[in-house]
């Protein structure tokens, strides 16, 4: 996967840090906003899980720490939950402006909670999906509990959430009561995926229930069975990230690539403003072909020379297997390695000279099963009679025309 270190600012001008995920063989058909957990992080497993998944389908994910955590700016204790939704609200619009506007919003635990407020404000977004959430942001006050006399008593109290101490003002509180998740869900009118754990003992699964009653349709519920409320285990996390990204793109608009029609075999199409990122009609078959990033290239796909050289490779493949199988011989399978390079011609008499080198493709292959020498030496043989091989050492012309 590609990552981005990147900077935006919240509402109050404090930066935030955060990360963006993009997919490693394409550009992103679609943005999504991460909201991490209750006192996590962007960089908790679960959520670089989830979005790795989400990167692999295609997707660009910008995941980052809320106001006061991680490497964001600010004190957590001046923070809130209306806090968190305006930072989420702030991703959007950074996103919008650099990139693309968010289609896609996900939440975990408290964040979950938040990013339903929020995509009810950020109208770009069409779908929400949440993990483990509660059904009302003054849930979390039950891990407060403790603490919660003394924070309305003296306006504040140190509490000790998975081993860290934070303060927590009463402001945090009333800011929660004042929050109805229920009333937002009802009148959010857009696709949302519940996910939550039968076994979860932070967020009882009773909260999915409630969001899931309380929004309207399209919605649809996940079980997550097995798993604990921070997706603690990678299987859990993965298998959560490939479920909304599957289930995303029934509500996002995923271009798919123009069907390319033609009288030939291969057709390659490149517009002006795509670098060297080119859409081939290959066959029946569609891919991509690029250039390696070190001239200029996305390496999205092969290069023209690597396709050759594939050519070459694969027909190679097949010859030895049809060979071999007319024969009987135990060839239980067969790997050709092929590279394309420019190398001097043997005994040149110009070495210096561009024109003293030669088009090359080193090819080397591997066998397995039970081959003696005279079987191996004669299926070397049968490499170099390959029809692609052939037609590399035949004189050959290329008819070009308008179209």
């Amino acid at each position: 996967m590609n990552q981005e270190k990147i900077y935006f600012e919240n509402e109050s001008g404090q930066k935030l840090s955060g990360r963006l995920e993009l997919p490693a063989d394409q550009l992103p058909h679609n943005f999504v906003i991460f909201a991490h957990c209750f006192t996590c992080n962007k960089n908790l497993g679960a959520v670089r899980n989830i979005s790795r998944a989400l990167s692999s389908a295609g997707f660009g994910v910008l995941r980052f720490d809320f106001t006061g955590l991680g490497e964001s700016d600010g004190e957590f204790e001046d923070s809130n939950f209306s806090g968190n939704v305006n930072d989420l609200i702030a991703a959007s619009q950074f996103l919008s402006e650099n990139y693309m506007a968010p289609t896609l919003i996900v939440g975990h635990s408290l964040g979950g909670a938040a990013a339903i407020f929020a995509a009810a404000e950020i109208a770009s977004i069409k779908a929400v999906a949440t993990i483990g959430a509660p059904s009302n942001p003054e849930h979390v006050t039950h891990l407060l509990k403790s603490s919660i006399d003394e924070i309305e008593r003296d306006g504040e109290a140190v509490v000790n959430l998975s081993g860290r101490d934070f303060t927590i003002k009463k402001q945090f509180l009333d800011d929660l009561k004042s929050n109805s998740l229920p009333e937002v869900a009802k009148n959010l009118r857009k696709a949302l995926l519940v996910m939550h754990s039968p076994q979860d003992s932070t967020v009882g699964i009773k909260n999915a229930e409630e969001i899931y009653i309380a929004a309207r349709h399209p919605k649809s519920f996940v079980s997550l069975d097995g798993a604990d409320h921070l997706l603690m285990r990678t299987e859990d996390s993965e298998y959560a990230g490939k479920v909304i990204a599957g289930w995303a793109s029934r509500y996002v608009d995923i271009p798919r690539g123009a069907k390319i029609r033609s009288k030939h075999d291969v057709v390659a199409s490149l517009a002006g403003n795509e670098g060297f990122t080119t859409q081939m009609k290959v066959g029946n078959h569609y891919m991509v072909a690029d250039e390696p990033e070190s001239v200029g290239g996305n390496d999205f796909g092969p290069s023209p020379y690597d396709l050759v050289s594939a050519g070459l490779s694969a027909c190679t493949a097949m010859t030895i297997q049809m060979y071999a199988r007319r024969k009987g011989w135990d060839v239980r399978h067969v790997e050709v390695h092929t590279s394309y390079s420019k190398q001097h011609m043997a005994d040149c008499e110009n070495c210096e000279a561009d024109s003293a080198k030669i088009d090359t493709f080193n090819r080397e292959i591997k066998f397995e099963g039970e081959l003696d020498e005279k079987q191996l030496a004669r299926l070397l043989e049968i490499a170099n009679k390959c029809p692609v091989h052939r037609t590399l050492h035949s004189e050959t012309q290329v008819i070009t025309k308008l179209l």
